[in-house]
């Protein structure tokens, strides 16, 4: 018992059904193992602990306490769309970590304006525009389904269908890329009209036009 250490001797002593097991050193890194980089194009996906290929564009991400590495098919299939987008303004609708606010700047497109219900996110993507040298203006919006959006010449959204399908009535944006649900899905978004589509991995991402 000693061996454990007092803390672990009185949870012992509280719970006589618990067990001791010790824990392998570096325990506190292996997370990092299941983060890993992707290229699409000519950018490249990856966490700051792996090496990038000296001929792409750039998007390191440490997620910290957001969601999205990149690596995800749902951001994935965002990304493979945005590379055939014109450039122009770009709103990033829940945006997580900032994986597409930031390749989306990389990429030249400008201003790119990103938002997320969540201060961990807002703060996440911050940081890491920072950490990439990018300009990214970003939102804490407390509920995105009221009131008008900031205008842009593309909006995306990588978040859940039923959220999509509520927020889509305050888009303004002429061009919308949504994403974050099953291939079988496909959402309901008036007033755009269905303009393309990409699958991975059972997952579907899709581009909507607005109708004029």
């Amino acid at each position: 018992m000693a061996a454990y250490g007092e803390a672990a001797a009185r949870v012992l002593a509280e719970f006589p059904g618990a067990s001791v097991v010790e824990i392998e050193e570096g325990w506190e890194d292996r997370w990092r193992e299941f983060h890993h980089s992707i290229r699409i194009g000519s950018l490249w996906v990856g966490p700051p602990w792996e090496a990038h290929p000296a001929d792409a564009l750039t998007v390191v991400i440490d997620p910290g306490r957001a969601f999205g590495t990149g690596a995800h098919p749902s951001t994935r299939l965002c990304l493979e769309l945005l590379l055939d987008e014109p450039l122009g303004s770009l709103l990033d609708i829940g945006c997580g970590s900032g994986v597409i606010s930031i390749a989306a700047a990389r990429l030249g497109f400008e201003p790119v304006t990103a938002l997320d219900i969540d201060e961990v996110a807002v703060e996440a993507t911050r940081e890491n525009a920072v950490a990439n040298g990018v300009r990214i203006e970003t939102l804490a919006a407390a509920d995105a389904r009221t009131g008008a959006l900031p205008h842009a010449d593309l909006a995306v959204a990588n978040i859940s269908l039923e959220a999509i399908e509520a927020v889509a009535a305050s888009v303004t944006a002429p061009r919308l890329i949504t994403a974050g649900y099953l291939s079988r899905e496909l959402p309901e978004l008036h007033p755009f009209r269905h303009a393309g589509r990409r699958e991975l991995d059972g997952w579907g991402a899709d581009l909507f036009v607005r109708d004029r």
